[in-house]
C-alpha cells in the first residue's frame, strides 16, 4: 500500500479509536520520517526534537542570502547566547546572476557546516522566483492563475521543464550539505494558504509539494532532508490551511508563520490537531512570544525562528535577552547536550517519549460514555474554580481521567499530594496511591509510593467536579525532593 494512503486510514482511525495501547502504537508511525532513507544525523536531528516536545521552544533566527551570518551573530552579541537554529535562504530575489547566486549560495553552504558543526541546527528557506523568469522579488511575489499554475505540475510542458531545472539548481547546495553530513530542516513554498507568492491559493499546490519531494528524495536521493510544511496563520487573504496539506507521509514538521504578536493558543492546538502528534513550530515570526505563555499554554511548539531584521525592528534589546534568557527557551549550548544524548543512543533504539499527559474529560461526574473531549494536558495544576475546562465541557457535573507515565529524579520513598475540589483518586503502577471520591473543598490527601529514578511509572489520576468551584493539583515530596506541584518536564503519555 502506497505509504500516503496508509497515513490517512491510519490518521482517520486515530480519531475514532480510543485504546491507548492504540493510540501509543499510532503515535510511534507518526514519529517516522517522511524519508524512509533518512540519514543517521538528520535521524537524530529529529529524534531529538521530539525529546525536547514540551519541554522548552527553541529559539531560531533568521538571515538574508547575501549576508548569512548578519542577524545571527547580532543575536548573540545582544542577548549572551547564540540561538539553537540558524535560519538561511536559497531564493534569489534581487535580479543577481547565474555566477552571484551560486557564490552566495556556497556562502550560505559554509556558514551553515559550521554552524552544524557548532552543535546548531540548520534550517533552509526557499523563496522561490517563477520557474523560466528572472530571479526577482517581483516574480516570487506575483498573481498566477490557476490555469498558468498548473502547467508547471504537468510533466512534458515547457514551464514543468524550467520547474525541474530551478530544482536541480536549488539541489547543489543541498546536496553539498548532505557531502558534508549536515541534515537540513528544508522549508520550501511556505505561506501557500496566502495570495501573494506565485504558488500561493492554488488548487494544485499538493502537486507541487510531491513533485519536489519526489525529485528530492527519488531522483536526488536528498536523504539529510526533514520536510517543513509551513502555512500562515489566519488573516486577510489566508485560507484554511488544511485544504493544503499534503499528509502525514510527506511533512516531517508543521510550521506556522505568525507575525503581529498574534500567537493565539487556537493556532498552537491546531496545528497540532492537523499533525496528529508530529513536531510543530513556529516557521516565520516577528515579535517573540511570551515564553510564559508558551509554557503555560502551547507548549507543544519545537521552535520558532524570527525573520532577519526584523529582531531588532519588531522587539527591545531587553525584550530579547529576557526571551534568550528564560528557563523555557532553548539555545544552542542546551539543544547540543539533548543531541549528544539521543545520538548515543543505538539505531532502531525505541523512539524517545512525548511529554504530557492524555486526558479525557466527560460531562458526567462517573467517567462513562465518549469522552466529550480528549485532548494532551502537560500536568495537573488546574484552578478552574467556576470555570470550564474547555468549552466542549460544563462548568459543573464533568469529570476526568488522566493517563501517562511519571519518572523521578531520586530512587526513594516519595509522598504524593492531591488538592481538589471534589473527588480525586492516584493510581501508580495500578497501585491506588490516594483514594479520595468524594465531594470535598480543596482539601489535600496524601499517599505514600516508592520509585526509581529514570523508571517510566504507569500513573492514572480521575477527578470529578460536583458544583461550585473546582480544583485539580497533584504534588509530590521525597527525602531529597522539595514539596512541588509535580513539573511537567517528568509526564509522558502512554
Amino acid at each position: 500500500m502506497e505509504q500516503g494512503v496508509l497515513w490517512q486510514l491510519l490518521d482517520s482511525a486515530s480519531r475514532l479509536v480510543n485504546d491507548v495501547q492504540w493510540q501509543t502504537a499510532f503515535r510511534n508511525w507518526v514519529m517516522t520520517p517522511a524519508n524512509p532513507n533518512l540519514t543517521v544525523p538528520a535521524r537524530n536531528l529529529l529524534r531529538t526534537l521530539y525529546a525536547l516536545q514540551g519541554r522548552g521552544i527553541i529559539n531560531g533566527q533568521h538571515d538574508y542570502l547575501e549576508s548569512p551570518d548578519e542577524f545571527s551573530n547580532k543575536l548573540k552579541t545582544t542577548g549572551g547566547q547564540y540561538a539553537g537554529l540558524h535560519g538561511y535562504e536559497l531564493g534569489a530575489i534581487n535580479n543577481q546572476t547565474p555566477e552571484l547566486i551560486r557564490s552566495q549560495r556556497d556562502g550560505v553552504v559554509a556558514s551553515a557546516i559550521r554552524w552544524y558543526q557548532s552543535g546548531g541546527i540548520v534550517a533552509l528557506t526557499y523563496h522561490a522566483h517563477l520557474p523560466g523568469t528572472a530571479p526577482a522579488w517581483s516574480n516570487v511575489s506575483m498573481n498566477l492563475s490557476n490555469a498558468e499554475f498548473d502547467k508547471y505540475v504537468t510533466p512534458g510542458t515547457p514551464q514543468n521543464a524550467a520547474l525541474l531545472a530551478d530544482l536541480d539548481d536549488v539541489a547543489l547546495s543541498l546536496h553539498k550539505l548532505a557531502d558534508a553530513g549536515v541534515p537540513v530542516l528544508w522549508r520550501p513554498y511556505h505561506e501557500m494558504n496566502g495570495g501573494w507568492f506565485w504558488w500561493g491559493r492554488k488548487s494544485k499546490f499538493i502537486t507541487l509539494w510531491n513533485l519536489m519531494f519526489d525529485h528530492f528524495t527519488k531522483t536526488h536521493k536528498l536523504n539529510n532532508i526533514l520536510w517543513v510544511w509551513s502555512p500562515n496563520a489566519d488573516g486577510n487573504g489566508v485560507e484554511a490551511q488544511e485544504a493544503y496539506y499534503p499528509g502525514g507521509a510527506r511533512v516531517d514538521i508543521l510550521a506556522l508563520d505568525i507575525y503581529n504578536g498574534d500567537f493565539k493558543d487556537e493556532y498552537h492546538n491546531r496545528l497540532w490537531d492537523l499533525g496528529r502528534g508530529k513536531l510543530i513550530a513556529i516557521g516565520e515570526n516577528g515579535k517573540l512570544p511570551s515564553p510564559a505563555l508558551l509554557a503555560k499554554s502551547q507548549r507543544r511548539w519545537s521552535y520558532l525562528m524570527t525573520w532577519g531584521k526584523l529582531l531588532y525592528e519588531n522587539n527591545t534589546d531587553a525584550a530579547i535577552k529576557d526571551f534568550m534568557n528564560a528557563s523555557f527557551t532553548i539555545n544552542r549550548s542546551e539543544y547540543t547536550k539533548a543531541l549528544a544524548v539521543q545520538a548515543s543512543k543505538p539505531e532502531g533504539s525505541p523512539p524517545v517519549p512525548v511529554s504530557g499527559l492524555r486526558g479525557e474529560y466527560y460531562n458526567n461526574m462517573v467517567l462513562s460514555g465518549m469522552p466529550a473531549l480528549v485532548r494532551t494536558d502537560a500536568n495537573i495544576n488546574f484552578v478552574w474554580r467556576q470555570g470550564s475546562p474547555d468549552p466542549a465541557i460544563g462548568v459543573d457535573f464533568f469529570s476526568v481521567r488522566w493517563i501517562g507515565r511519571l519518572s523521578a529524579t531520586y530512587s526513594e520513598g516519595y509522598t504524593v499530594y492531591s488538592s481538589s475540589d471534589d473527588g480525586i483518586r492516584i493510581w501508580i503502577d495500578g497501585q491506588l496511591v490516594i483514594d479520595s471520591w468524594i465531594k470535598q473543598s480543596g482539601q489535600e490527601r496524601k499517599g505514600s509510593v516508592n520509585l526509581i529514578a529514570g523508571k517510566l511509572h504507569d500513573i492514572k489520576v480521575e477527578f470529578y467536579e460536583n458544583q461550585g468551584d473546582a480544583r485539580a493539583v497533584l504534588m509530590w515530596e521525597s527525602p531529597s525532593q522539595v514539596k512541588e506541584v509535580i513539573p511537567a518536564a517528568v509526564f509522558f503519555l502512554p
